[in-house]
């Protein structure tokens, strides 16, 4: 208020203008404003105190009769810096826009005292403080408001109520807390509410009913229990209900039938019970209907075949018995069918194979019938769209269809956990597209097939617990995305494959329990990104390979291969030297020394001879090898979409082809053009690194700036493009000091990038196990590191973003030693998988992960993201990584910081490169915070909040002290 009156009194000489009666004060206020403004890209330029009126100005509109301001729109100008008292001299404004900028500080409430106001947008901003109460005590030309995606806190004001002419409420994305107002359902008027992603908690109250005009509710993702109103029903004009995500309970009230206008239902991740009801078939508009994650039993009602329209169903995750009714077969506009992890039993109806569907999830259920019925090549029509199909953990006998191949769109394919029996089909090649297939857990017997080589796409290939025989295909190293590789309890014979080698994004490889025979190829440590690597219990022999993944590889990982040497298995190499070439002196060739003369020229020319045939032979090769290549790099080049579409802010512009990979790059802020052209944004050589999610790259902007260009490996998984540019934009929002910025993306229907600020110092992982001793993070910054983590986290969890990849190489630190936590929120991009999905996608975070990941009932919340948190804080505190390989052990951290605790071993907590060098009463508390976070019990961890409370309290208060050395 002191600063906008300054401001005020230093402007007004300026204006001498202002003494003309003729004069309006509209450019004064517009001119305060925008002086407490960082305006970083200029687009307020136009903006002139010598100007008589504004209505020229970027953003501004005026009543064309008045020459009065009517209109303020500044939406996604990178504006910051508060919203000043400036505004409230706009006494005819109508319509006030600031979304998606990065103002800060409070709501101001005396913007009310602008009488016709009638719009209020101040969304995706970073706004905090509470809502004030006095912003909606002078609201009669109020319509619409919205706070969505800031920082506010505490409750809804009871004054909202008193705005009766509001058509539009959203505080969606906040940190609101306590109950919904009383008075909240008297806005008779009131069309669209919006208070998802909060903290509200409480029942919702009765009386809903009233607003008769409402098309729109969006509860989810709060705190609120009990039933659902009973009166809902008399909202006749309902469109699109959303209550997912809460902790409400009962049955369906009856009164929902009432809701014929409604298209979406979503009631996901609650704890309903009862039947569904039948009278769900009378909501004959429904297009989305998810009731996935609850407590219903029963039958599925063949009410549902009424719902023509519906275009998803999600029933998963609940107790729903009996088989899919015939009904259903009327669905004909159903693209999504998730019935998975329920009790149905029965055949798997043919019709399900007819419909067009693209996602079929029926998993965790007990279907039976064999996979042969229909034929595939039949409905081949229908099965075009297909991206996902998911039959695992049923009762399917019979073979793989021969002709699966024609399922060309396919992403995702998983049959496993069946009884399936016969050989995988040949045609299995033709599956380009697929980068996820498991037909793992089955009886198949026979060959892999060579043509797997074709699936080119493939990430993840798992076919362990068969009977598959033969020898592992070198066709396999065709597949160069493959990064898991699960071939484990087979009947595989003949060698490790050298071909392997070829797969540099190989991470997760198990062979175990087989009859693979000969050397491991020392070409192996050439896999740069391995994490795991198990050959245990085969028939191998010959020395281990030296170098890389293998220095450090565990002895149970080559175990059971009795003639395997070298130090991981404790057995020594018997040497081997050449056999040394023995003359006769008293060969009878003596007597014919110019014969033995010309017999060694010979010699000597035969071996010259096939030296020079050799070398000549593997020129030629070379030649071959560089012709093949440059042929197709020049194909692939012709074949790579390079057209982008170069935008600022988020505006995008059409593609001026029909070429779907035509891809659009959109910056959140600053220049988008890249020095070396988009081209070179994948450039292997400015490669960083690798993780579950992707491959992350640098490159250079313009303006100099360095960035860091992540390319999703996880593309087909992707959601459509309006979903991941929402979720994008919502990430890109998001900022905080300990947090990494999201600067911008990129889209293609086959490629995503995600634009990252560059942090040029590294990962935590690097400063604590690449680094030197004289290079050792000191305990100072250590603790400001553990400080950084859980403020960055904390304030994730207060935008309800759960991290799922917490792990030391995704803590990134910058210049001035602060972390940065980067990978959040990635998970979000990911469509409906279930957790096993998910969490084959971040297995990288091995020992960070929380123990329910592996418990399919239990709910992944937060808890997950504190757990990996305690293991962070252990791994700073220890500089011991969270599970470490020794030469006949495998020492999870976890264990080892608490047993030397309670054995009073505490000196062997510590890094010793600290050599002592640290404040106890600061560093004990620190470890046992730690474990605490890293409880096996959800319920027992703390909230980031709380853990970051914890801290300041632990920090010892000679704060001012020099820093320990």
């Amino acid at each position: 208020m002191l600063f906008d009156l300054c401001l005020f009194l230093l402007l007004v000489p300026v204006f001498s203008k202002s003494l003309d009666p003729t004069f309006n004060d509209d450019v004064l206020g517009l001119i305060v404003f925008k002086a407490g403004l960082q305006d970083p890209e200029s687009k307020l330029a136009s903006w002139n105190e010598e100007d008589e009126n504004p209505c020229n100005w970027v953003g501004v509109k005026c009543d064309p009769k008045t020459q009065r301001v009517t209109e303020l729109v500044l939406d996604g100008f990178s504006l910051s810096g508060h919203i000043g008292h400036g505004l409230l001299r706009l006494q005819f404004l109508q319509i006030l826009s600031l979304s998606n900028n990065n103002f800060t500080g409070t709501i101001n409430p005396d913007l009310s005292q602008l009488g016709v106001l009638q719009v209020v947008d101040l969304s995706q901003n970073n706004l905090s403080g509470f809502i004030p109460d006095g912003f909606f005590k002078q609201c009669e030309s109020l319509r619409s408001v919205s706070f969505a995606t800031n920082k506010l806190t505490g409750q809804i004001p009871e004054s909202l109520s008193w705005c009766t002419s509001l058509a539009a409420v959203n505080f969606s994305s906040n940190q609101l807390s306590g109950e919904l107002p009383s008075g909240l359902w008297f806005l008779r008027g009131l069309q669209s509410l919006d208070l998802s992603d909060n903290l509200l908690g409480g029942e919702i109250p009765e009386g809903i009913t009233n607003l008769y005009d409402l098309t729109a509710i969006n509860l989810q993702n709060n705190r609120f229990s009990g039933q659902l109103p009973v009166d809902i029903g008399g909202c006749l004009l309902l469109k699109m209900l959303d209550f997912s995500e809460n902790s409400l309970s009962g049955v369906l009230p009856e009164s929902l039938r009432r809701l014929r206008s409604c298209t979406s239902l979503r009631l996901r991740g609650n704890s309903f019970a009862g039947e569904i009801p039948s009278w769900i078939g009378e909501l004959k508009n429904l297009e989305s209907l998810d009731l996935s994650t609850n407590e219903f039993v029963g039958r599925i009602p063949s009410s549902i075949g009424n719902l023509t329209l519906l275009k998803e169903l999600s029933l998963s995750r609940n107790r729903i018995t009996g088989g899919l009714p015939q009904s259903m077969a009327y669905c004909l506009n159903l693209l999504v069918l998730d019935v998975s992890q329920n009790e149905l039993t029965g055949n798997l109806p043919s019709w399900i194979f007819k419909m067009g569907l693209k996602s079929i999830s029926l998993s965790g259920n007990g279907l039976s019938k064999s996979m042969q019925y229909p034929s595939v090549t039949s409905v081949a029509a229908s099965l075009q769209g297909l991206k996902v199909l998911d039959l695992s953990s049923n009762d399917l006998s019979g073979e793989i269809p021969s002709d699966i191949g024609v399922l060309s769109s396919l992403l995702f394919l998983n049959i496993s956990r069946n009884r399936l029996f016969g050989s995988i089909p040949s045609s299995i090649g033709d599956l380009k597209m697929t980068q996820v297939l498991d037909l793992s857990d089955n009886k198949l017997n026979g060959r892999i097939p060579s043509e797997i080589g074709g699936v080119v796409s493939l990430v993840e290939l798992i076919l362990e617990k068969n009977c598959i025989t033969g020898n592992i295909p070198t066709q396999i190293k065709n597949c160069s995305s493959l990064a898991s590789l699960m071939l484990s309890q087979n009947n595989l014979t003949g060698p490790v494959p050298a071909a392997i080698a070829n797969l540099s994004n190989l991470q997760y490889v198990d062979l175990s329990f087989n009859n693979l025979s000969g050397s491991l190829p020392k070409e192996l440590t050439n896999l740069s990104y391995l994490v795991s690597f198990n050959v245990s219990h085969n028939k191998l022999q010959g020395e281990l390979p030296v170098g890389g993944f293998f220095n450090t590889i565990s002895s149970s990982a080559v175990s059971g291969n009795p003639a395997l040497c070298g130090s991981v298995v404790n057995r020594s190499c018997p040497s081997v030297h050449p056999k040394p070439i023995v003359l006769n002196p008293n060969s009878s060739a003596s007597s014919n020394g110019s014969s033995l003369s010309h017999n060694h020229q010979k010699i000597a020319f035969s071996i010259s001879a096939f030296i020079a045939i050799g070398a000549a032979a593997f020129i030629a090769l070379g030649v071959v090898a560089v012709s093949l290549l440059n042929i197709h790099v020049r194909s692939s080049m012709t074949r790579t979409p390079v057209a982008l579409t170069l935008s600022g802010g988020e505006d995008f512009s059409c593609s001026p082809t029909n070429d779907p990979n035509y891809g659009k790059l959109v910056m959140f802020s600053g220049d988008a053009d890249f020095v070396a052209g988009a081209h070179a944004l994948l450039n292997k050589d400015c490669e960083l690194g690798r993780g579950g999610f992707g491959v992350v790259y640098r490159t250079i902007l313009r303006d100099g700036r360095s960035v860091a260009i992540k390319k999703l490996t996880v593309s087909s998984l992707i959601k459509s493009q309006d979903e991941f540019e929402r979720e994008v934009k919502r990430l890109g929002k998001i900022r905080h000091h300990n947090l990494v910025a999201l600067e911008g993306y990129y889209w293609t229907s086959s490629l995503q990038l995600l634009i990252y600020e560059y942090i040029s110092s590294g990962s935590l992982y690097k400063h604590l196990h690449d680094g030197h001793n004289k290079n050792c993070l000191s305990w100072r910054q250590r603790f400001n590191i553990i400080v950084g983590m859980a403020k960055g986290l904390a304030h994730l969890h207060h935008m309800n973003i759960i991290h799922y990849n917490l792990k030391s190489n995704n803590i990134l630190i910058d210049d001035f030693g602060e972390p940065k936590v980067g990978d959040f929120g990635l998970a979000r991009l990911l469509p409906m998988l279930d957790r096993c999905i998910l969490s084959s996608k971040i297995q990288s975070a091995l020992g960070y992960m929380a123990p329910e990941f592996a418990c399919q009932t239990v709910k992944i919340t937060e808890k997950c993201d504190v757990y990996g948190f305690g293991i962070l804080v252990l791994e700073v505190v220890t500089g011991k990584r969270p599970v470490e390989y020794m030469e006949d052990d495998v020492v999870v951290l976890c264990d080892m910081v608490r047993g030397a605790l309670e054995d009073g071993r505490v000196e062997e907590c510590f890094d010793g490169r600290l050599r002592g060098n640290f404040p106890e009463d600061e560093a004990i508390p620190v470890i046992k915070l730690g474990l605490i976070c890293a409880s096996q019990v959800p319920s027992n961890r703390p909230d980031m909040e709380e853990v970051v409370n914890i801290l300041e309290l632990i920090q010892c208060p000679a704060e001012g002290q020099e820093e320990l050395e």
